[in-house]
């Protein structure tokens, strides 16, 4: 019996009670919020600030397509939502810069950061090109992390903030075929973890969001528009919706991590921690050949 992920997990927990909870700081969140979201213009991003905005919450959108982001600002003021449209590019660490320089010049503050912006990324390791490797690191995590430390002193000094990477299921069990991508969201989640401890005593909260495959486009759509064949039910499908609305609990409740395709995935996770050759076994009978296909419709 394979136990070794098993017993950590039971002392960590039994230490939990010795641990102050978060959530007991007295900050309290301001009246609108300040919202910073990357990958704004579409998909997840677009539909978050169309749901966030419903609370006059104002809003700092970053994305590549300055088109796609002055037609979100527009909308969005036509609703009587502040916003600040700053066209961007995630992995330039100057770009970020001028980013966060512009939403405090405007607002005076930022209270949420969503770091939505990433690229997917699906092929044999070695078939990768070299450029394709660095981008998707750049703009998943390098970019967030660098985007992060920059918002970090702003909501130090008003004792409040809540950070929020969209990372995937993928970073919870690299998938095949999928090893850059699958590194960069699980690096997103230590990320995450590691900045709950830092930052809490601040009043500055962190949550992973982990869903599924996406079924508003990318890959996703790709493969049922190739194949006529929807991702295996242990993956999932999440919609952007679905998405949204676990950022805006974030937003309020601030959890370590909310996974979106729950049931279907966290017993095998459970499983595979306790048993970790057999659950790698039943993820790969489940998944590999969607994976597979998935690469090859990619190249």
């Amino acid at each position: 019996m394979e136990t070794a992920g098993f017993l950590p997990a039971v002392f960590f927990m039994s230490q939990a009670v010795t641990v102050g909870d978060p959530m007991s700081h007295n900050s309290s969140p301001p009246n609108p919020l300040t919202i910073l979201i990357t990958g704004a213009s579409a998909g997840i991003g677009r539909i978050t600030c169309q749901l966030l905005a419903k609370q006059k919450h104002r809003f700092i959108l970053a994305a590549r397509s300055k088109d796609k982001l002055s037609e979100l600002e527009a909308e969005l003021r036509a609703q009587g939502v502040e916003s600040l449209a700053v066209p961007t590019d995630v992995s330039d660490p100057r770009a970020l810069e001028a980013l966060v320089k512009a939403g405090v010049d405007r607002f005076g503050r930022i209270d949420v950061l969503i770091n939505n912006a990433g690229i997917e990324c699906f092929a044999s390791l070695d078939e990768l090109p070299v450029e394709d490797i660095v981008q998707t690191i750049e703009t998943n995590l390098t970019g967030a992390i660098l985007l992060t430390r920059l918002v970090v002193p702003v909501m130090r000094q008003n004792g409040f903030g809540r950070i929020i990477n969209i990372s995937s299921i993928a970073g919870k069990h690299g998938p095949a075929y999928g090893a850059v991508y699958g590194a960069t969201k699980a690096g997103l989640i230590a990320f995450t973890q590691s900045l709950r401890g830092e930052l809490s005593p601040a009043g500055i909260l962190s949550t992973v969001i982990c869903p599924g495959f996406a079924t508003h486009g990318g890959i996703y759509d790709e493969i049922v528009k190739a194949t006529g064949k929807k991702t295996p039910s242990l993956l999932g499908g999440t919609t952007a919706e679905t998405v949204a609305a676990a950022i805006e609990r974030a937003i309020r409740k601030a959890p370590p991590e909310i996974m979106l395709n729950f049931p279907a995935m966290r017993p095998v996770f459970l499983f595979r921690d306790i048993f970790p050759r057999l659950g790698e076994m039943v993820i790969l009978a489940t998944t590999l050949k969607f994976l597979k296909r998935a690469a090859s419709i990619r190249k």
